[in-house]
């Protein structure tokens, strides 16, 4: 029998020193972002060109503004022009998602989307946490073509999305990846042992504090948080641990 296949460590980022700390921890992929702390934008030019020179895989935020994943026609106009600046900037994939008001997703919408991003890695991303049919959406998403699904299982944390994880993992039997992401971390990892895991993704950060100044004129929000080489290499050596 073939050795098990080590599962991948994806670790999104949204800054220079975030990039730099998580190649230095040894992550796989990166997942490149800015405003972490809202979910993540599309990162900027300066950044995508900084990770297109790292040597690792790199994956692209697509998603103009914060708040929910119903598209415009002019958001989705946008995110072409996104597409497109990625594909010139040299990096591997792009990350996306579209949803319709009762949160199905939006079909229409990530066709377009993954039309203009043939030849890159996709990734369907957490807009899938919000479908009311996971056995559908998968199937939505194997039609068009995805590489992957990120999902925190419909919750707030992984830990707290078993259930629904493992409804994701037997709809997709295989056909495309589903790469558990929120909240994961070391002490979280033996709950997910069971999953036929291929892939994980998680911030691996801590809290950055502003200084007071720049909390007061609000430059410096609640919830900032910058990567950790150290966790990095923590949870890459327990994920290299688990039993498969």
């Amino acid at each position: 029998m073939a050795p098990a296949q080590p599962i991948l460590l994806e670790v999104c980022v949204d800054s220079p020193d975030g990039l730099d700390a998580a190649l230095a921890g040894g992550a796989d992929r990166i997942e490149l972002c800015s405003a972490l702390e809202i979910g993540g934008l599309t990162p900027t030019p300066g950044l995508m060109a900084r990770a297109a020179r790292s040597g690792r895989p790199v994956h692209a935020m697509v998603r103009g503004a914060p708040g929910g994943f119903r598209l415009t026609i002019p958001d989705v106009e946008a995110m072409l022009e996104d597409i497109a600046a990625v594909r010139r900037a040299g990096l591997t994939g792009v990350v996306f998602g579209a949803s319709l008001i009762d949160g199905r997703l939006d079909a229409g919408a990530l066709a377009v989307l993954r039309r203009a991003a043939a030849g890159l890695d996709c990734t369907l991303h957490r807009a899938f946490d919000l479908v009311p049919d996971v056995a559908e959406a998968v199937e939505v998403a194997v039609s068009l073509g995805f590489d992957r699904i990120l999902t925190s299982g419909g919750a707030g944390r992984v830990a707290d999305g078993l259930p629904r994880l493992e409804a994701t993992f037997a709809a997709a039997a295989g056909r495309i990846t589903v790469m558990p992401g929120s909240g994961v971390t070391e002490a979280v990892l033996p709950a997910l042992a069971h999953l036929p895991l291929r892939e994980i993704h998680a911030s691996c950060s801590r809290p950055l504090l502003g200084t007071p100044g720049e909390q007061a004129l609000g430059f410096a929000g609640a919830g900032l948080k910058r990567t950790d080489a150290g966790t990095v290499a923590g949870l890459k050596a327990a994920l290299a641990a688990l039993p498969r």
